[in-house]
């Protein structure tokens, strides 16, 4: 068979999360997302074999990667790594949710003999840009130091903010780091790979090396000379300089956004309309004794959460998982289902039905149908019955209900479900948050503007219409006309279509190393890493403040993005 039509979810794996910090010019990085996952019997009825590559064509463009046959079973789904690569595939419609649909696009995957161009070939070819970065990492070390252990370090990876770490350190080096998991470990491991040592001014199309002080001030005149910037990123820094940010904003006049358009911005939609039904991660480690994940995998994306907070976690009401009962639902199988007693296979884009379907039942009402979302009957009365006898239940719902069809509505929808069963037993609902401080991004764009994200202060008052004003739409549609991005990499994480307005424009980019939007930008300045080299407070998934440590010092003459927002704000005052 020549091709085959599929459809095609985007996601996020543990290889790629590790090789990110690596760099995303590395080897690692472009090995574990250049590439296709296919069902085996898709595989075979394509003629594949190891080593093989495929096209793969979507509405929106096409992209060739590495075929690899799956070790799941998921006929008719095609999986790639979120990426540069997925993000030539993807729909940038956000339906006014500011989320593209990264999940459930229909695509065309056919065998081929093309070559899989890494990240510099595809973007001169796609978007006609050379990227430019330089390869340094930071060495401030000093040999005669003594070797000290730092305990209870809060890692700063994903949203679980696993606070029990233990860093050996020596001089300025870390040595060691304990009870972390793979992802963790490795920012902190390679915190001194792919770094940003010197400011960058574009010059003739090229990155040319700079002083601070001359990168500030040019940041600063097209910042201040912008009719309509946009400000984005803010997930992976701390309260204290996202709370500069939203001023910044403001005093432009700008759009400050940050990552919840790429992962939980749905979730802020839902919670908008039918509230929230919630609980710490201590409570739900406690009592929980049935645990669903709905459309997420912690096994890849949040490692240690299940240890510490759900399956597999010692509660001192629930004292094992041989006293928990644990369902998976997701459109595919994946590695998280060996934690699950129930695994439930939906079709990709109906969840919203089989969430539907379960209110209706819990509420006593017949479903005239034998299956709903490809989900036979008897298994939906049968996770009803787990939900209503439970004696304290939790949904973690995760990307695989914002990023696909429905979006907000899912939450929403999935919120209503949580608050039916309060009527039975207690139920909670709780997102599976990535970013380490993207939960804090949100609260402090909450308590600043009076909401979450996408928040427009073009009228010199905050404004908030997603679909509108949220980053992912404003460059879809070409809307802004400078860019300011601080701890997120927009090029590699956004449609094909937003990326190719970001290059029409200059951007600013903040950040600890060099990734692919720095690579474009036009003003490049390099910042400590929070959680590393600085401390300040993160937000864990559950709304709980952790102040995260400094373990050693940043590259000489680095500042932290706190540091350089306060002079760029002072500068951009002179100007406006």
């Amino acid at each position: 068979m020549n091709s085959l039509r599929l459809v095609l979810i985007t996601g996020r794996r543990i290889n790629q999360g590790r090789s990110m910090d690596v760099g995303k010019f590395s080897d690692d990085y472009f090995k574990s997302v250049a590439l296709a996952e296919l069902d085996s019997d898709d595989f075979e009825k394509l003629g594949l074999k190891d080593g093989d590559n495929v096209e793969i064509e979507s509405d929106y463009g096409s992209v060739v990667v590495k075929a690899v046959k799956s070790r799941k079973r998921h006929p008719g789904i095609v999986f790639i790594p979120m990426g540069p690569w997925a993000n030539r595939l993807v729909n940038p419609d956000t339906y006014g949710s500011g989320m593209p649909t990264f999940k459930g696009i229909l695509v065309k995957v056919s065998k081929t003999e093309k070559k899989v161009l890494n990240v510099w070939e595809l973007f001169e070819k796609e978007y006609n840009v050379k990227l430019y970065t330089e390869d340094f990492a930071s060495e401030n070390i000093n040999a005669k130091a003594e070797t000290k252990v730092i305990k209870n370090v809060v890692c700063s990876f994903c949203g679980c903010l696993c606070d029990d770490l233990e860093v050996e350190v020596s001089g300025n080096r870390i040595l060691k780091v304990k009870k972390a998991c793979v992802l963790g470990m490795s920012k902190i491991i390679h915190s001194n790979k792919n770094r940003i040592l010197h400011p960058y001014i574009r010059v003739n199309g090229r990155l040319e090396k700079t002083d601070l002080e001359t990168a500030i001030k040019k940041a600063a005149k097209i910042l201040a000379e912008s009719k309509f910037p946009l400000l984005y990123g803010w997930s992976n820094t701390t309260v204290e300089a996202i709370r500069l940010g939203a001023e910044l904003a403001e005093y432009l006049g700008g759009v400050f956004d940050n990552t919840s358009v790429v992962c939980h911005g749905p979730t802020v939609l839902g919670v908008q309309e039918a509230g929230y039904v919630t609980a710490t991660l201590g409570q739900i480690r406690n009592y929980a004794d049935l645990m669903i994940y709905w459309g997420c995998n912690p096994l890849h994306a949040h490692p240690r959460h299940a240890n510490r907070y759900s399956a597999l976690a010692k509660g001192v009401f629930v004292k094992s998982r041989k006293e928990r009962k644990i369902v998976v639902i997701d459109v595919k199988e994946t590695d998280s289902v060996k934690l699950a007693d129930l695994f439930i296979k939906v079709e990709p884009g109906r969840d919203y039905e089989l969430i539907s379907a379960l209110r209706a039942l819990i509420k006593g009402y017949d479903v005239e149908f034998d299956e709903v979302a490809g989900v036979d009957i008897e298994t939906i009365r049968k996770l009803v019955e787990m939900m209503i006898t439970a004696k304290f239940g939790v949904i973690f719902y995760g990307l695989g209900l914002t990023m696909s069809i429905g979006k907000g509505r899912n939450i929403e929808e999935i919120i209503r479900l949580a608050q039916d069963l309060n009527e039975w037993t207690k139920f909670v609902a709780l997102p599976m948050r990535g970013h380490y401080n993207v939960v804090g991004a949100n609260q402090v764009s909450t308590w600043s503007t009076g909401y979450a994200f996408a928040v427009d202060f073009r009228r010199k008052y905050p404004r908030h219409n997603p679909g509108v004003t949220s980053a992912t739409d404003l460059l879809n549609e070409g809307n802004v006309d400078a860019a300011l991005i601080v701890a997120s990499d927009p090029v590699a994480h956004f449609p094909a279509k937003a990326v190719e307005n970001l290059l029409k424009i200059p951007v600013i980019t903040l950040d600890p190393k060099w990734n692919l939007t720095a690579a474009i930008s036009t003003v490049v300045i390099p910042v400590a890493m929070a959680g590393v080299e600085v401390e300040g407070t993160a937000y864990r998934m559950d709304k709980v403040p952790l102040r995260v440590k400094k373990l050693v010092e940043p590259p000489n003459g680095v500042l932290s993005d706190e540091e350089v927002l306060k002079l760029l704000l002072e500068e951009i005052k002179k100007l406006v």
